[in-house]
């Protein structure tokens, strides 16, 4: 046992450097591009040979590949240029390298014409984005007396740049680092490990790609003394960076783990999620299925967060050697985490795409360098084209890069239907990373042939709790390996000294139920007869609480679940919530007012609800016991309403909508000329002991209301598009509808349901809102109206017949991950004073 703790806090760390969130689109390049298409998706590479001892061989971009070929089996494609720099062709694009710096160069096709001028960067790059399609294209020295051109090389559409099946055949993966060819000749660095030796498999594999460091060298997580274990299991003594992987090939899996162009080892320029990444990812899945060691020649795709969200634009591509995806704690759409409503998430969503982008330099992760030192040339090559990434950062912040065009394409809920391999699927609601945003994706995968979602109360890292990777676990076992599902052995033991050491208790893995079942058939049969969603209620509520258990499980056929029923609460002008609408006289016992309003709060946005020294006490989000710090509302600062004590246990599941008819102050109330409202709703459970539970918000800006083809009663999508804004007259009442983000709680018998109204802040542990601002407004007070040709009120997802175990008992407060519980503190609303 001890030697089993050693190893179940080695592989701590490796948990820890799973962060994700997706950056927002294409941006002007980093160089002085002035291409006829100016910026937009993009990357280039260099780099030739390949090494799986990690030290490779030169690195010069004349590869001859799928796309961009500079010779032919019989010399030269074209005639040769004079340039003494590199130049390669790729899906249109071009990719300069080992030129002068800040030298002016131009773009011409066969017949003359400039597509597109630029400058090199200081290493000597420079990519060139959105080229046309065209063959002998040349880059020219602008200028240049006498004439100083390229080699010529052809630039190809996406359906043109499609290699042979020899292509990836010729390829050759072994254990360890080395480099995968794509089809524009770049090079993607990798490591690899197998369950034994190649020659005896073969073996169930999975690819995880990213723009991380999956490719960085393994290392061992087991003392010299205690070598002997990796007779049974080599991965011990080689353990891959990412955590899926390392689960994975202790559970019996050969991993190729890959980065992303322009990020570690590989070539090329990084911009997030744009088209090369895409066929890079399509290249990848094809030139590993086709090693001898895999089997049935098929691979599956793991990752938690950003090599989560990866798994779908992949799949989007349908590689036809993809035999299944198991994305877990991911989006449903770029947008809706970078600008949940509107606002700015310049929390986790800014930091991350920083992150990201501040590595993606140079040798930006940090072991590249170790690599080069090692004699890895192909590494060393492959860094000349990393300056020339994009700068996601600046656009995210821009909205002028909020269109259609741009946005679109990062928005996986619009090509969830392209996705068509089986998928296993888990997220949070209370996710404090990515977000909740997730469900958007599931009513639209209409053409997978068999799905698994497990959802649950909880945080980002609750994608590795061990509920959810027996459920992982099985279903890779019967689509990629297809095998009958196998739990234990060592996995089993890491996994129970795994979770003692992150959340300070030990949790099992669930009883195998697949143990007693005959074979493969009948597991398979088995699995495809459970509903496909599942649902975990009362996380951290079990035995030891605040541990990622749940309390009970309940399955649904469909999203939402067929049995959902809006119930609508309308808000009063006494404070309440009530099934019956406001009539037009207020009642005798009812606070006479139109509306009830909430001060803004300038500094909200840049508070969360974790405490600062969370870490240092071992009290951080991913423990069993965070630090939360979830003040008590002061008077004024929010419109709140509450129901009366609920008569039956209400469960619900799914997402909200509540309907607000809002008014912005005047320029002469508020000091200063108001021109939009920044909202979040809150909704808590306000229990029978005196307690206040957490449960789920939104958010929106009032001039992004304008609502989508996709909303519903109960989901009211926002466009997040510059173009649908619509503006806010002050001093004038405006409906509005803010979504309240998908969850899964159970209201017990006399429980009150809650909904706050107030700034955005105070409300997520990683997500900040960048506010709108109002310079020299004194107060700025939001009017919310509650009378009969007026009714605000909010709309919430109750789901007939779940039955509750010991549903008169409550857990203990806190407990519930991701889920805040403080002392209730009711305080009155302050009446519209027009």
């Amino acid at each position: 046992m001890h030697t089993s703790r050693r190893l179940a806090r080695s592989l701590f760390p490796l948990l820890l450097v799973t962060c994700a969130l997706p950056a927002c689109g294409s941006d002007d390049d980093a160089s002085t591009d002035t291409s006829v298409a100016d910026a937009g998706s993009a990357d280039g590479a260099s780099a030739d040979g390949a090494g799986t001892d990690g030290t490779g061989t030169d690195g010069a971009a004349t590869d001859s590949s799928a796309t961009g070929d500079t010779e032919t089996d019989a010399g030269p494609k074209y005639p040769p240029g004079n340039a003494t720099f590199v130049v390669q062709g790729s899906v249109h694009q071009l990719f300069v390298i080992k030129a002068d710096k800040d030298l002016e160069l131009e773009v011409r096709d066969a017949s003359g014409k400039v597509l597109a001028t630029g400058k090199t960067d200081y290493l000597g790059s420079k990519v060139f984005r959105k080229l046309p399609a065209s063959q002998e294209v040349r880059v020219y020295v602008k200028g240049a007396d006498p004439e100083v051109r390229s080699d010529g090389v052809d630039i190809l559409d996406v359906a043109g740049s499609q290699p042979p099946q020899s292509f990836y055949e010729g390829q050759v993966i072994q254990p360890g680092t080395g480099y995968l060819t794509m089809r524009d000749g770049t090079k993607l660095a990798y490591f690899a490990t197998l369950p034994g030796p190649a020659d005896k498999g073969p073996y169930p594999t999975i690819v995880n790609y990213s723009g991380y460091s999956p490719a960085k060298p393994g290392s061992s997580v087991v003392g010299p003394d205690q070598k002997f274990f990796c007779e049974a299991v080599p991965v011990l003594c080689n353990a891959p960076s990412d955590p899926s992987a390392m689960v994975a090939a202790v559970g019996g899996y050969a991993t190729v783990s890959v980065n992303m162009r322009g990020t570690g080892c590989s070539g090329g320029a990084y911009d997030y999620f744009e088209t090369l990444q895409l066929l890079d990812g399509y290249d990848v899945i094809e030139t590993v299925a086709a090693q001898p060691w895999v089997k049935h020649h098929k691979v599956g795709m793991v990752g938690l967060s950003y090599p989560g969200i990866t798994q779908l634009f992949v799949a989007k591509t349908q590689p036809p050697s993809l035999a299944a995806i198991a994305p877990v704690s991911i989006i449903g759409n770029t947008a809706t985490t970078l600008v949940p409503g509107g606002i700015l998430n310049s929390g986790f969503a800014l930091a991350w795409i920083d992150n990201v982008y501040s590595k993606a330099k140079p040798y930006g992760q940090g072991w590249e360098q170790g690599q080069v030192d090692k004699g890895d040339t192909v590494c060393e090559d492959n860094q000349l084209l990393h300056d020339q990434r994009m700068n996601n950062v600046e656009q995210a912040k821009n909205s002028k890069y909020w269109v259609p065009e741009i946005i679109d394409p990062l928005n996986p809920t619009l090509f969830a239907g392209d996705v068509k391999v089986p998928v296993f699927m888990a997220c949070a609601w209370q996710d404090e990373q990515t977000g909740p945003y997730f469900t958007t994706l599931l009513d639209k995968m209409t053409n997978v042939p068999a799905r698994r979602v497990v959802l649950y109360n909880g945080v980002h890292s609750d994608g590795f709790a061990p509920q959810v990777l027996a459920e992982w676990k099985a279903f890779l076992d019967l689509h990629v390996a297809k095998d009958k599902p196998i739990l234990g052995g060592i996995l089993e033991t890491l996994v129970g000294e795994f979770t003692k050491t992150v959340y300070g208790v030990a949790v099992k893995l669930p009883a195998d139920r697949f143990k007693d079942v005959k074979d493969y058939d009948a597991a398979l049969k088995m699995w495809q007869g459970e509903p496909e969603i599942l649902v975990h209620f009362d996380n951290g509520g079990a035995d030891n609480p605040g541990a990622p258990k749940s309390q009970f499980t309940r399955s649904f056929a469909q999203w939402p679940p067929k049995a959902t029923q809006a119930k609508r609460w309308y808000l009063r002008a006494d404070g309440s919530l009530s099934a019956d609408k406001p009539s037009a006289t207020p009642a005798p016992d009812e606070v006479t007012g139109t509306a009830s309003t909430f001060e803004l709060d300038p500094e909200a946005g840049d508070r969360g609800l974790l405490g600062k020294n969370a870490g240092k006490l071992g009290r951080g989000i991913w423990s069993a016991k965070p630090l939360y710090v979830w003040p008590a509302p002061k008077p004024g600062m929010e419109a709140a309403f509450v129901s009366a004590p609920l008569a039956a246990t209400l469960v619900m599941v799914g997402t909200g909508s509540v309907d607000l008819w809002v008014r912005v102050p005047t320029e002469s109330e508020a000091g200063a000329k108001i021109t939009d409202a920044d909202l979040e709703v809150t909704l808590t459970e306000v229990r029978p002991d005196g307690k206040e539970v957490l449960v789920q918000g939104g958010w929106l800006r009032a001039t992004y209301r304008k609502l989508t083809k996709l909303a519903t009663a109960l989901w009211p999508e926002w466009s997040t598009f510059e173009a649908d804004l619509l503006p806010v007259e002050a001093g004038k009442w405006t409906q509005m509808r803010v979504a309240i983000a998908a969850f899964g709680h159970v209201f017990r018998k006399d429980s009150r349901v809650r909904i706050a109204i107030d700034t955005p802040g105070d409300s997520r542990v990683d997500w900040r809102f960048a506010l709108k601002e109002f310079p020299g407004a004194k107060t700025v007070r939001y009017a919310v109206a509650h009378t009969a040709d007026m009714p605000s009120s909010v709309n919430l997802p109750v789901v007939q017949g779940v039955t509750v175990p010991d549903e008169a008992k409550l857990p203990p407060c806190p407990s519930l991950r991701g889920q805040p519980c403080r002392p209730y503190a009711p305080v009155a609303n302050t009446p519209f004073q027009p």
